[in-house]
Order: structure tokens, then sequence, then C-alpha cells
């Protein structure tokens, strides 16, 4: 139990894990945004990664872990700075101390938690009904159709909108903030910082484009 005992091994841990999502987010928005300008592309891509073995059996119970793990870390860390605060910080004073968006990660997270879950009930687990359940055949043309339907309710694509706002707030303190937790202060931590705070804003604005985009063109 180390690594909950360990104030400095809980936030590495929670560090490493965020950096390790974040690259997933960047190559799921990659593979995304195509969708916006190649149907081909999108389907030759999401077929890829939907059948390779290496993705399937490794790489995705890999990210499965990262993110379970990441969330229960992040509710422990929380925990214990509430507990924290009450007990020893008498002179804490909320804004004075911290932005609110760094006070309110558990928040965000929470928000972020609901809508993967929505993501899986919109994607994840049909694709285990299509591939394992009802058995079907290979189709490698089917995913830009199945994702296009997704985007004609406009409560849906409100929910995935207000998803990726929470989403930029969350990196926007968590990604940054990620590498001073590894001990990233060097003459290029200042540099880092400010490409993830770009990167906070620009990859949520990206999906809300694309969620957007299918709303209103299909």
């Amino acid at each position: 139990m180390g690594i909950i005992s360990s104030s400095i091994a809980r936030k590495v841990a929670m560090a490493l894990s965020g950096l390790f999502l974040v690259l997933f987010l960047g190559q799921h928005f990659t593979i995304n945004l195509t969708s916006t300008f190649s149907p081909e592309t999108f389907n030759e891509f999401s077929h890829f990664m939907g059948t390779n073995f290496l993705v399937q059996a490794i790489l995705q119970p890999v990210l499965i872990f990262g993110v379970i793990f990441h969330f229960v870390m992040g509710f422990i860390l929380e925990i214990r700075n509430r507990s924290a605060r009450q007990i020893s910080y008498v002179s804490y004073k909320g804004s004075a101390n911290s932005s609110w968006v760094s006070r309110n990660m558990i928040y965000s997270g929470i928000v972020i938690l609901a809508f993967l879950g929505l993501h899986f009930y919109d994607f994840w687990f049909p694709e285990i009904a299509y591939k394992y359940i009802e058995g079907n055949p290979a189709d490698a043309t089917r995913y830009y159709g199945e994702l296009v339907e997704k985007f004609h309710s406009p409560v849906r694509t409100g929910l995935y909108v207000l998803s990726f706002i929470f989403l930029a707030l969350h990196l926007y303190h968590g990604f940054a903030s990620s590498f001073q937790s590894v001990g990233f202060n060097n003459k290029y931590a200042t540099a880092l910082k400010k490409f993830a705070k770009v990167y906070a804003i620009a990859i949520p604005a990206g999906f809300i484009f694309i969620a957007l985009f299918h709303h209103f063109n299909h």
C-alpha cells in the first residue's frame, strides 16, 4: 500500500497516469478528426484499431486500467487533501492559495467519468456486442455511419460539448501541473507548461468541432 500511504508517490502516480491518458487523447482526436474530411480514412483507422490484436489484447486493457487507476487515485488524493486542509490548514483561503480549476478537479473529473460512461454506451458496448455477442462478420465500412448517427440528437451532442468543456478545464490544470509532479523542472519546463495549456484548450475544442460538424452536416 506504499503508493497510497506516500503523498509524493500518489502525486507522481496520478501525474504519470494522466500523461499516459493525454497521449491517448491526442491519438483518439487525430483519428476522429479524419471523419470530418475523409470517411474512408476514418473507417480504415477505426477498422485497424478495432481488429488489430496488439491494440485489442494489450493496449485496450492497459488503457482501461489507466483510466480506472487515474480516477481511483484522484478520489484518494481528494479525500486525503480535504482531510489535511480540515486538520492542518487553519489559514487555508480557497482562491487566495489556488485557482478555481485546481480546487474543483474532482468535480470536472466526475463529469468526465460520467461522459466516459456515455461514450462507452454509445461506442464501446455496441462494438463488443457487434463482434463478440452477435458474431457479425467484419465490415470495414460501418464505422463512419455509426459515428454520424450518434450526433443526430441535439441532446446527445450537447452533452458531448458540455463534457469537452469540462475536459478542457480538467486538462488546463492537470496537464500542466503533471510536469511539476514528476519533478520536471529545467529550462524547458516553462515552454512545456505553455504547450500543455494550449493542448488543454485545442484538443477539447477540436472534439467540440467534430461533434458539431456531424450534428449540423448530416
